[in-house]
């Protein structure tokens, strides 16, 4: 009973946020007349397919930076990592109402590593506002090899799948760090970088089999987006073109996904994802230097 209690719990929570998140981008969107139906189509084709591959666990933020560079579909580097957060946040909450079908993990450890994460979020966002376009590009080039990387050592092993999955949480020193350690997660979610891959690694190395730390790990990203998202919105630091169709086909990629081909083969997608999201970040660097030589010259 106790277990479905926090289940049930976690779901209304999530629910709750959702709406919130409607309210404010429906009430944005009548006020301030954003372009949130602008280039649907592509939003819609872009949010299905990346939305598609992180109920996959291949992620959506390396797939989605790629693919917005590559049409143009949003112009100002400077507001892709709120853009990121804000338009994915509502297929990563159905996605998180999807898998959170049972919380093995301590709340102990749960809601402290939660609580860090949206602080982290909401710090990130401030620590960000007065970046400019190199620094952002130079960041986000930097978040992107990191998760290429991580994508690399899960390619080659299974980072906790050994683990014993008596271990439901962390105590002690390890919580801490544990709690640190997301703080610090809630930021670089906010410069480009997400959240899940890390924490399998991290939860693997402090000896938590993923399965049971899953939770910690999606409600994570089903808080820290939105959190990110009301910041943004509020600093107007999200480029809106195209809001509606990327979270509608994001949600429509989740359902399919988790519907369907749960079992799908995914080695040669990430392959792929390694070489574009490569190809993006030398883009990003590039595009980072060259205003600075333009400038020089």
């Amino acid at each position: 009973m106790h277990e479905k209690a926090v289940v049930l719990f976690i779901q209304i929570l999530l629910v709750v946020v959702m709406i919130l998140m409607v309210v404010i981008v429906a009430r944005t969107y009548l006020m301030r007349k954003k372009p949130i139906f602008e280039r649907f189509g592509l939003g819609m084709l872009i949010g299905f397919f990346t939305d598609f591959g992180d109920t996959l666990g291949i992620g959506s933020f390396a797939t989605t930076t790629a693919a917005f560079r590559a049409t143009h579909f949003v112009q100002d580097d400077r507001q892709l990592p709120g853009t990121l957060n804000a338009m994915h946040a509502f297929p990563v909450m159905v996605e998180a109402l999807f898998f959170i079908t049972a919380v093995k993990v301590e709340l102990t450890t749960l809601i402290p590593m939660t609580t860090a994460a949206v602080i982290g979020a909401y710090v990130g966002t401030h620590v960000t506002k007065n970046w400019h376009a190199p620094t952002v590009q130079r960041v986000m080039a930097g978040a992107l090899f990191i998760a290429v990387v991580i994508m690399i050592i899960r390619m080659i092993t299974t980072p906790g799948s050994s683990n014993a999955m008596s271990v439901h949480g962390l105590h002690g020193w390890w919580l801490i760090l544990g709690i640190v350690f997301n703080l610090g997660i809630g930021v670089l979610m906010t410069m480009g970088l997400g959240n899940y891959a890390p924490e399998l690694i991290f939860f693997s190395l402090m000896g938590v089999n993923p399965a049971i730390a899953f939770p910690v790990m999606m409600l994570d990203a089903a808080l820290i987006m939105p959190t990110t998202a009301w910041n943004v919105i509020k600093m107007d630091r999200i480029s809106w073109r195209g809001f509606a169709g990327v979270a509608i086909g994001g949600v429509l990629g989740v359902l399919v996904a988790a519907k369907f081909f749960t079992s799908l083969d995914t080695d040669l997608l990430k392959k792929l994802i390694i070489i574009v999201s490569l190809w993006t970040v030398f883009g990003l660097l590039r595009d980072s230097f060259k205003k600075n030589w333009k400038k020089a010259h």
